[in-house]
Order: C-alpha cells, then sequence, then structure tokens
C-alpha cells in the first residue's frame, strides 16, 4: 500500500490522508525543502511550508515519513457547460488553488484512508475487494473509484474511474487538471484527446464566487438524467435523418456524420423534437423498441424510472453551448478592444442557457450571478456541473476591489453565508499548472 496525507488549499473540497496498495517496493528517504521538489512551484516559499507541514501531520497520523507528494489543482470551466461527454470542446483552466497528497508505500494489503478535516472520518478496507456504494457520496468513495480505475492515456482512466461511483461524466476535468499550463486556459478537444492554449484578456481577471449550495452530482439523478436526455436526443436526431440510431451515443455523432455546422444542427433540432417533454412511451415509439430494450440497453440504472426526458431543451442548449465556445476562443485569438465585454455577453447567455434549457442552476446561482452582474461583471455563469456548487465570473481587472467588496457584502454578509470563510467563497484566480508529482533529489 502507499500512505498519502492531503491538503486542500482554498478549501473547496476536503482534504484527505491515506494508504495505498505499492505496485513496487522500494524504500527511500525525503528531504523536505524547496530543492527537494521537481516542479514548476517547487521553489515557492509557500509550497515549501505546505509541504512541511504535510510531513508532520503525516508523521504524526501514520508514525512514518511519506515517500513523495502530488499536487492536483482546482479547475473552473470559463465556459463550455455540460458537453464535454457529448462529444463537444470545452475551456476550462486550472486554478491556483490547489490539493497536495503525501504518499508512502507500505506492505500491507489494507487501504487506509483518513481525512485532515474531522468531519470526513477515517476509513479502511482490504485492497483486494473494493466496493463502492453509489447510494452513498461517502467521501472515501471518489478515492476508491480512482483507486479501482488503475486496477483496471491517463486523463481517459480517470474518465472512466468516475463512473465506478455512478457519475456519466465526460474527461473535463480530468484532462484540464493533466493538461494544465501556468498563464493560459485550454481549449479541450476529445476524440482523440487535445489541448489547445487560449490566451485569456490581460485586462481581466475571473473570479469564482461559492453559492454555499452543496449539490452531490453522484448522489443525485439530475446529473445522470441530462447524460440520458442527450443520448436519447442524438438517438431521436439520428433516427430522424435516416442514420443508424442505434449506434450513436453523443450529440456531436449526429453533426458529424451530417457534415454540418452547429447552427444547422440546431435547426434539424427544431424540425426534429418538439419541445413538450417525451415520455418513455413516446420514445420508444420514435425508435420502435420495447420499455424493457429502452430501460436496460440505453439507460443508465439510476435512470430507468424517470418519467419525463426534456430532449429539445437538451439538444438545444448543447449545440448552442458548443457554439459559444467556439466563438470563446475565436475572440480571445482576434482580441478587439471590447473583448471583455464581448467574452462576458457569451458568458451570460451561457448562463441563460444552463438555467433556462438544461435547468442546471438554482435560485442562490442565479441570484449570485445577478450580484456579481450588478457588482461590474461584464458576464457572470453557473460553473460545474450546478445545482449549486460556484459561479465564474471575468471582471476588469481596475474594478476587482470594488467587485470583491460589493459581492462579499451582498451575498455573503446579508445571509448566514457570513459563517463560510471568505478566502474559499469569493477570490479572484489566474491559469495555474497542471498535476505534479515532486519526487525526492
Amino acid at each position: 500500500m502507499e500512505q498519502f496525507l492531503a491538503s486542500w488549499v482554498g478549501e473547496q473540497s476536503p482534504p484527505l490522508l491515506g494508504t495505498l496498495e505499492p505496485s513496487h517496493s522500494g524504500e527511500s528517504k525525503v528531504s523536505l525543502g524547496p530543492e527537494a521538489f521537481r516542479g514548476e512551484k517547487a521553489d515557492m516559499p509557500v509550497l515549501c511550508d505546505r509541504l512541511l507541514k504535510l510531513k508532520e501531520m503525516f508523521n504524526s497520523k501514520f508514525g512514518s515519513i511519506p515517500k513523495f507528494y502530488v499536487r492536483a489543482p482546482g479547475r473552473v470551466n470559463i465556459i463550455g457547460e455540460h458537453i464535454d461527454y457529448c462529444g463537444y470542446s470545452v475551456l476550462p483552466m486550472a486554478v491556483e488553488q490547489d490539493m497536495l497528497i503525501a504518499v508512502e508505500p507500505v506492505k500491507t494489503h489494507i487501504l487506509q484512508l483518513a481525512n485532515t478535516n474531522p468531519l470526513y472520518p477515517d476509513f479502511s478496507t482490504s485492497a483486494n475487494n473494493i466496493q463502492i456504494d453509489k447510494t452513498k457520496p461517502f467521501w472515501h468513495n471518489y478515492f476508491l473509484c480512482g483507486f479501482k480505475g488503475i486496477q483496471v492515456e491517463l486523463a481517459e482512466i480517470c474518465a472512466k474511474s468516475e463512473r465506478y461511483i455512478g457519475t456519466e461524466g465526460g474527461g473535463m476535468d480530468q484532462s484540464i487538471s493533466f493538461l494544465a499550463e501556468e498563464g493560459t486556459a485550454k481549449l479541450i478537444e476529445f476524440s482523440p484527446l487535445r489541448a489547445t492554449d487560449v490566451k485569456l484578456p490581460s485586462g481581466a481577471v475571473f473570479v469564482i464566487a461559492n453559492s454555499c449550495v452543496e449539490m452531490n452530482k453522484a448522489a443525485t439523478s439530475h446529473f445522470n438524467t441530462r447524460v440520458m436526455e442527450c443520448r436519447l436526443a442524438a438517438k431521436l436526431l439520428a433516427k430522424y435523418k435516416s442514420l443508424q440510431w442505434d449506434k450513436v451515443l453523443r450529440l456531436e455523432e449526429v453533426q458529424t456524420e451530417l457534415g454540418i455546422s452547429l447552427e444547422e444542427m440546431l435547426l434539424v433540432t427544431e424540425d426534429a423534437l418538439h419541445s413538450e417533454p417525451y415520455s418513455p412511451e413516446e420514445i420508444c415509439r420514435c425508435l420502435g423498441i420495447s420499455l424493457e430494450e429502452l430501460r436496460t440497453q440505453i439507460l443508465s440504472p439510476n435512470t430507468q424510472d424517470v418519467l419525463i426526458f426534456k430532449l429539445y431543451q437538451r439538444a438545444k442548449h448543447v449545440y448552442s453551448e458548443a457554439a459559444r465556445v467556439l466563438q470563446f476562443k475565436k475572440i480571445c485569438e482576434e482580441a478587439p478592444d471590447n473583448i471583455v465585454q464581448l467574452l462576458g455577453e457569451l458568458m451570460n447567455q451561457s448562463h441563460r442557457s444552463c438555467r433556462d434549457m438544461y435547468e442546471c442552476s438554482c435560485p442562490e446561482l442565479d441570484q449570485l450571478v445577478d450580484i456579481c452582474r450588478k457588482s461590474g461583471a461584464p458576464g457572470s455563469r453557473l460553473t460545474g456541473a450546478g445545482w449549486g456548487g460556484c459561479t465564474v465570473s471575468i471582471v476588469p481587472a481596475d474594478k476587482l476591489p470594488s467587485f470583491l467588496a460589493n459581492v462579499q457584502e451582498a451575498y455573503y454578509q446579508r445571509s448566514d453565508r457570513s459563517l463560510a470563510p471568505e478566502k474559499q467563497s469569493l477570490f479572484a484566480t489566474k491559469p495555474g499548472g497542471g498535476a505534479l508529482v515532486f519526487l525526492e533529489a
């Protein structure tokens, strides 16, 4: 096994400690100091201090010294929500806030996990019999799904690993974690996986604001229902255009097969799908299959009892959002004088589509987005799966101090949200580097 301890800076997710089964049995000593680590931020005093503290906590917990350390950055998707699992490009960046993990190989077959946050209890299990309860979102399940995945190139493995916990997601989070570079966002394309630098405007910053509403995407059916709605929409669109619909899984595949633009796909959606929700029975009639075939061959286990599917709205969001991603990249490349305003409007359009067509917002997110815009952000939108979580806003650099003060007062200080630590609720950030492994010198 390998023992590890993690520390999250920004505290958006719980830090953790633990142990893993080793694939080798090498013993080594770790000398902590700026010169002891390899990586782009290895000489940063703050990082060194955090690693030293991590070492002390690890030693206190496990009675031994870690052998190596791993850094994984936080990520924010600037634009392109809920379209990675439909096959379309997204535009995320890694942020400076990150998680550190300390690791030490041991010779037992027991997987031990512990968390620096006392709210999350220790956990141990046999590494030879990993069981993941998809119905209960325990914190340690997120580690277990990664561990189970590697018992099976990196971003693709991680995207597949997440599905062990019951989430039918795409590969955006995993890809930007590995591929991120300091100072630039990335256009992430899939099949094959590719990353293209996108230079963001120098006169603006991106601000993350936490709505303080938690939504565990693996604990509810909302997320997976959207995935299935997109899959069903793709199949109905393919059937409408006389394609081999039973082989189609993603909306992007329909566009590729037809060889038409995203704008044209929006027109096809208007013609092929109706705005009223579809029942499972109607979907079966459209595809010429039985309810049993729909449930067992198309739907995921946790969506088999869903009674209505909004196919038109989901397809409209995906195709329009995919177009906004490409427009965002194009504007960044051309860098017109009003670049911040143009990018902000695309972000505003994205939020409206997420709220109205994909229905993945919530009242608190809508309120926070509205406050951010009124506080000086040309654009603001929910980011991530939605139904809670965070917003991302583009803010002119010279307006940042007043923006932060206004949002802090209007959203956090006027409610119980003021109990949340300020730094983890509202902060400006810039594109950070990707995942790193710090080895001994």
